[in-house]
């Protein structure tokens, strides 16, 4: 068919030229897809687990800093390092940017063979804003600040649309950027969006225009969000909300109380519109899953001690109420709580991701239970280029004997990977952390009661231990781990008696399993249990049998 206008088929073969390239682009980033029980990251069209760690704030700064860092670590089993990418160093003068940095990042993380997931420290870090440019900074007229106790305080306000207007443009540059040179190559797996945002010092901004919207009614668009999903609603912020009536319509003291909890659902909503914002405009650039994290707070912890208005699981709603760019809400998970919290934040809307937490042989045994127990589409220490000295790049011996903690679980992980994110998918792993204060756990599979115990035989006690356990066919387990031991029972009482049939431990080279010695005696207790030693971390194979 012939083109009547010259001119506008000209055009069309501009646009479908340009257009189609970014498509193709854009078609195989990654991704997070609902995938059987759990919602998991897509890479090159596969699941991908993050076994990650995150440098320090302001490691990536300098391309030099971070040089002899690379090789080591790579050598450490990661196969993500979590990065920042701050504002002030790509937009030094308004309205220029320069992208030698984070070209730098790209390039040395893809001759390391490892992916990145960049954070986006700009309007705010740690609830400070220490990160902008500093014309940024010292313009506080554009650029307003939280007032507190009547004074301008070190925090970008939620209220300023200059703040919001610059911040998003910023980000945008960045996303168009890494679609034009890692589009295909796809390098960056992730994005968090802002760091642990949130007032500190005081509940809430109490500048005029803050005021002024907290005397005022609660925006309609949180107030349906919470009725339409009141049968999914934190269980926190239902109560709350339902203490004080349920309103559709109100002031924010009208429809939540008066209380510092009331404030930290007003800046929820402040910064979770601002985010949401920014988070948008940068996937119209470049769509990439986004998320952002919480600096934790706790019940016996004022609002303004931690950051008021952070995605903490009581405000998460609200959160979810003001927009759908960010796809995931994240802690920063430094507790010892490590069971509540996780389960705090894995929700059937929320899949379980720890961007930054302890590392050494905390971490290296806590993975299990995030990876195995709640599906997490990944796990990331902090602070890993710390574990290596200054002056010699040498490891300390305490940070040695983490770091080496670490590698050896995420050796053991990663030799593992597609049978543990086919059982993630399918629901048929379990895992676990286990200490004197919990030192068993009941989960069931496969029709049996599953007891695991810290490992005892002969008055030898394990003090800790961790691992998990997958379904790999009728009567048939695959487990890892170390310092626990495994026992069956049958859940219907009139059922069979169970045994152990055979153990085999080995290990996974390149999906093939390379079997070792087949454990009986001492090894498996004469036949009572599946054990795993306490002093090295295994794989092993059990099946079960069945007698009168």
């Amino acid at each position: 068919m012939r083109c009547r206008y010259l001119a506008p088929c000209f055009l069309g073969i501009l646009l479908i030229t340009f257009i189609a390239p970014v498509h193709a682009q854009n078609a195989d980033a990654p991704r997070l897809e609902k995938r059987g029980e759990t919602t998991q990251l897509i890479v090159d069209g596969k699941p991908y687990l993050i076994l990650g760690a995150e440098v320090h704030n302001s490691s990536s700064s300098s391309l030099d800093y971070l040089q002899a860092e690379w090789p080591r670590l790579a050598a450490m089993g990661l196969n993500t390092v979590l990065t920042p990418v701050s504002w002030e160093l790509i937009e030094p003068t308004e309205g220029k940017f320069d992208f030698t940095l984070v070209d730098g990042l790209l390039a040395a993380a893809h001759q390391q063979h490892l992916h990145l997931v960049l954070l986006w420290l700009a309007s705010w870090k740690n609830g400070m804003s220490s990160y902008p440019p500093v014309w940024v900074k010292q313009d506080t007229k554009r650029f307003p600040r939280v007032v507190e106790d009547g004074r301008p305080v070190n925090i970008l306000s939620t209220f300023g649309a200059e703040t919001l207007a610059a911040d998003e443009r910023a980000f945008a540059a960045l996303m168009r950027h890494l679609r034009e040179v890692d589009g295909h190559e796809r390098t960056v797996l992730m994005m968090q969006v802002e760091n642990e945002v949130g007032v500190l010092g005081s509940a809430r901004d109490h500048s005029d225009v803050a005021n002024r919207a907290f005397a005022g009614p609660v925006p309609g668009q949180l107030l349906r969000y919470l009725d339409e999903h009141r049968a999914m609603l934190n269980p926190d912020l239902h109560a709350l909300w339902n203490e004080h009536g349920t309103k559709t319509s109100g002031t924010w003291t009208e429809v939540f109380g008066d209380t510092p909890r009331t404030a930290e659902i007003f800046m929820a909503w402040q910064y979770a519109k601002f985010v949401q914002t920014v988070a948008a405009k940068g996937k119209e650039a470049y769509e990439l899953p986004m998320y952002v994290n919480a600096w934790l707070g706790g019940e016996d912890v004022v609002p303004g001690d931690y950051p008021s208005g952070g995605p903490q699981p009581r405000v998460m709603d609200v959160w979810k109420a003001a927009g759908f760019a960010i796809d995931i809400y994240a802690p920063d998970l430094y507790s010892p709580d490590l069971y509540g919290w996780a389960h705090r934040y894995h929700r059937p809307d929320n899949p379980l991701f720890l961007p930054e937490t302890r590392g050494g042989e905390a971490g290296a045994a806590n993975v299990f239970y995030i990876l195995g127990e709640h599906a997490a589409i990944g796990f990331s220490p902090f602070g890993i280029d710390n574990w290596a000295t200054p002056a010699t790049g040498e490891m300390a011996e305490k940070e040695k004997g983490g770091a080496d903690a670490l590698r050896v679980s995420y050796n053991a992980i990663a030799s593992i990977e597609p049978m543990l994110l086919e059982a993630q998918s399918k629901g048929t792993v379990h895992g676990f952390v286990l200490d004197k204060q919990r030192s068993s756990v009941t989960f069931v599979m496969q029709g049996y009661d599953v007891e695991v115990s810290l490992d005892e035989i002969f008055g030898n006690h394990a003090e800790n231990g961790f691992g998990m356990i997958l379904e790999t066919g009728p009567d048939a387990f695959l487990g890892i781990g170390k310092g626990f031991r495994v026992k069956f029972t049958p859940r219907d009482s009139g059922a069979k008696h169970v045994g152990i049939g055979t153990i085999q431990e080995g290990r996974f080279e390149k999906g093939n399993w390379i079997a070792g010695r087949g454990l009986n005696g001492d090894e498996n207790d004469q036949g009572e249990y599946w054990r795993f030693d306490p002093h090295e971390l295994r794989l092993e194979k059990v099946t079960l049998y069945h007698f009168d």
